[in-house]
């Protein structure tokens, strides 16, 4: 074999598994949200179902978290777009060499923990409000106000060090220029800096709402006696769960792709604009789709695939009857029951029993009547009604021996009952 078919294989196999390792629990939590089990899971596989997108729409109290979640996410990325960016810009006014200590300074939220920085904002807007004396319907025991504040401390330095890099290839002598020609700093700030600028605030503001929807560590603590989307799961996963929270994982992933491919497909389409010297663009909507189609645009195949696909579901969706499809389970089920007969088989019974009879004379464990127990334990007992013939009564049977007096004497004798204490 040679060197570069081996190489082939080996970078196939370790993308197959890169892959895998990557997608493989979305795909298989996705396939759980179309399952009528009770819990999440892929097999054995019961009915196929979009029941649990209607108990997910049903959820008020995951409803409620999710509305907090993007309040939340929108006010996060206000705050932390105009921390970061201001920033950046100051970064690069600072004196050459003070920018490694304002640069550590202004990054260090990153490396402290979500914890602490979650229970550090509760106890100083805690404390403020005891200064201030205010009541607990404030702003500073706002739930929402307290997480808004709290991620944006650290978000803000993921959105700076987006600015940075972009900043990092900006012309100073296109500043200059403007200020010479008798351009305010405000006027130049907004002429070219902001449209340079442009790309990394969409950047920095897509970053800021992903890390501010799916934090926990610092929402926890901050978000005093209200809820959002990842507090409210960790508590139902804390007490159980069922394949809603699959449905909702099918909905955020299917939103994330096409997002992502329909970006991809304007990146790409205005890169063939560019290429081919288009500086404006006169066409239809549907001209520009079918001529990124035809140009061959794998994302927009894409796109087109999972369009197809998703009118493919809703299709078979309505040529199948899930209501059918558990009564049809529900009776397999009791079918299969019914021939596998009870569990479970008293001692000695022989009909559909599949443990094995003991022979003359062998004893079974703990049922052995040799025992020190007397034989009181013996399943048989419970069979033999008791006579009067078997009832000692006064002076008579006195050399009856009771159940278990070999060892323990007449402690378990009845009549014990009847006496008066001495």
């Amino acid at each position: 074999m040679k060197s570069s078919t081996f190489l082939s294989i080996f970078v196939g196999g370790y993308l197959v598994i890169f892959f895998g390792y990557l997608f493989g629990p979305l795909i298989l939590m996705s396939i759980t949200a179309f399952n009528s089990s009770q819990f999440p899971r892929v097999a054995p596989w019961d009915c196929f179902t979009f029941e649990w997108f209607g108990e997910l729409a049903a959820d008020d109290k995951l409803l409620d978290g999710l509305g907090n979640s993007f309040i939340i996410a929108g006010g996060v990325v206000v705050i932390s777009v105009m921390i970061g960016l201001a920033g950046a810009l100051m970064l690069t006014q600072v004196w050459p060499r003070a920018r490694p200590w304002y640069y550590t300074i202004v990054i260090s939220p990153i490396l402290v923990p979500g914890v602490v920085l979650g229970i550090s904002t509760l106890l100083f807007w805690d404390r403020l409000g005891v200064m201030v004396d205010a009541s607990y319907d404030s702003v500073f025991y706002n739930g929402t106000f307290l997480t808004v504040l709290g991620q944006s401390t650290f978000i803000s330095a993921y959105c700076m060090l987006v600015f940075i890099s972009r900043l990092q290839r900006f012309d100073p002598a296109l500043e200059e220029a403007a200020l010479d020609l008798g351009a305010t700093h405000v006027q130049t700030f907004r002429k070219i800096m902001l449209p340079f600028l442009y790309p990394a605030i969409g950047s920095a503001a897509v970053l800021a709402f992903l890390a501010s929807f799916e934090n926990y560590n610092t929402t926890v603590f901050t978000i005093v006696a209200e809820s959002t989307l990842t507090t409210v799961l960790a508590n139902q996963v804390r007490y159980g769960i069922n394949p809603s929270i699959s449905a909702l994982a099918v909905i955020i992933v299917a939103l994330t792709i096409v997002g992502a491919i329909a970006h991809e497909a304007m990146r790409r389409r205005e890169e063939l604009k560019v290429r081919r010297g288009e500086l404006t663009d006169t066409s239809s909507a549907f001209g520009n789709f079918m001529q990124g189609w035809l140009s061959g645009n794998p994302a927009m195949i894409l796109l087109m695939l999972v369009f197809v696909a998703g009118l493919g579901t809703v299709w078979f969706s309505s040529q199948y009857s899930a209501g059918q499809c558990k009564l049809d389970l529900r009776e397999q089920k009791e079918l299969l029951q019914q021939r596998q007969g009870p569990d479970i088989f008293l001692p000695g019974s022989d009909a559909g029993s599949d443990t094995p009879a003991l022979e003359d004379g062998a004893t079974d464990g703990g049922l052995d009547n040799n025992s020190g127990f007397g034989g009181v334990f013996d399943p048989n007992n419970l069979e033999q009604a008791p006579t009067d013939a078997d009832t000692p009564s006064d002076g008579e049977g006195a050399g009856a021996e009771s159940p278990g007096s070999s060892t323990f004497g007449d402690v378990f004798a009845p009549d014990n009952l009847n006496e008066e204490p001495q």
